[in-house]
């Protein structure tokens, strides 16, 4: 038998709580859809409850065993490494695995996958090869401890990362809710989605085995954390349908000081209270009620915040109707909305107008 080469890898670090650093009721628009959560309701991305009795001591195994298949070199192993080995025995508590040395090497059966698994076999078969990481030290009866969950654990991180890094659309199933929101597993981590950014017609309690799409807000190898949001993936989707200038029909949701949310189609837009007159406005209490159904026109668009900006202001025929007549201003809304797309349209020409004369002035 010949070496087997390793390298060493990262070992995941444990669950570290925070107490949150998040703001609340902030009234800049930037950080509307982005609605703060509490740090103590977001479980560790790895969780020990997927695993069974972490028992190493009980493991049972001697060097005897391993008799007939321990190589005639000496080999330096050390924690961290990652060796290649074959699967000698599966056994109740774990695997028995031949890595060509002379010592032994045992996998606990908590340690076979990062994924839920009902036993050894399910991972793992007689005589098959593969890589494996190796957490301790010889115990006093010459064993290492062997783990494939750490590989996993890592690449997963790793691709985590990456697909943060993408701002990738991920569907995820929930498997479970909790008092502060609702928990999915991605790339076999485990995944929290606050409550404040579920957005679905269905009470939480009865999302579990939804397929959901995720977008990430939080991904920290460090603290064991992955947070995810159903509502910015629904607002992106959302976008991808919408253009700035069009009018679109709402229902008022909620009301805050600073102005308005309105709900169009399944995801919320604010209408900020300086966009509902041209008149001045003291609150948008005085304007608009909760659930009060009306037309609104979209005036931007900000997809890198999952942000949607409304406006009836831009759709008062007269200055001041939203206060006196918003019948008014409803019925006229797609007039109103095209002038508003043609002043624009206006806009953009005399900017190319502008440059374009500049360009050729310089030359």
């Amino acid at each position: 038998m010949t070496e087997n080469s390793s390298q060493t890898i990262k070992d995941p670090k444990g669950d570290i709580s925070a107490e949150s650093s998040l703001p609340n009721n902030q009234p800049d628009e930037s950080k509307v859809v982005d609605s703060a959560y509490e740090e103590k309701d977001i479980p560790s991305a790895d969780s020990s409850s997927s695993r069974k009795n972490n028992d190493l001591e009980n493991a049972g195994f001697t060097q005897e065993e391993f008799a007939s298949l321990l190589g005639k070199y000496d080999y330096n192993f050390k924690p961290g490494d990652l060796v290649k080995g074959t699967v000698f025995a599966l056994e109740p508590k774990g695997a028995m695995i031949d890595i060509g040395a002379k010592t032994a090497a045992f996998m606990p059966v908590q340690e076979v996958s990062i994924n839920r698994v009902e036993g050894l076999s399910d991972v793992l078969q007689p005589s098959e090869s593969r890589e494996f990481f190796i957490m301790s030290e010889e115990n006093e009866d010459g064993q290492l401890a062997l783990s494939i969950r750490r590989i996993e654990y890592q690449r997963a991180w790793e691709r985590v990362r990456q697909l943060q890094k993408e701002d990738a659309t991920i569907y995820s199933e929930v498997f479970a809710t909790n008092r502060g929101g609702a928990l999915v597993r991605v790339e076999g981590l485990r995944g929290f989605i606050p409550g404040s950014h579920i957005s679905a017609r269905k009470i939480k309690e009865d999302l579990e085995g939804e397929y959901l799409p995720l977008k990430f807000l939080e991904v920290d190898e460090e603290r064991n954390r992955l947070v995810l949001s159903h509502r910015r993936a629904l607002v992106e989707k959302k976008m991808n349908r919408l253009e700035v200038g069009e009018v679109v029909i709402g229902s008022v949701k909620g009301i805050k000081p600073y102005g308005a949310f309105i709900d169009i189609g399944g995801v919320s837009g604010l209408l900020h209270i300086s966009e509902i007159s041209h008149e001045h406005i003291e609150t948008p209490h005085n304007v608009l009620n909760v659930n009060d159904q009306m037309k609104v026109m979209i005036i931007d668009l900000d997809s890198e915040r999952g942000r949607i900006s409304l406006s009836t202001k831009a759709l008062e025929p007269e200055p001041g109707d939203m206060l006196t007549d918003p019948q008014k201003v409803f019925n006229k809304a797609e007039e109103m909305a095209a002038k508003y797309k043609q002043m624009l349209f206006e806009q953009t020409d005399e900017i190319v107008e502008q440059v374009t004369s500049v360009a050729t002035t310089e030359n």
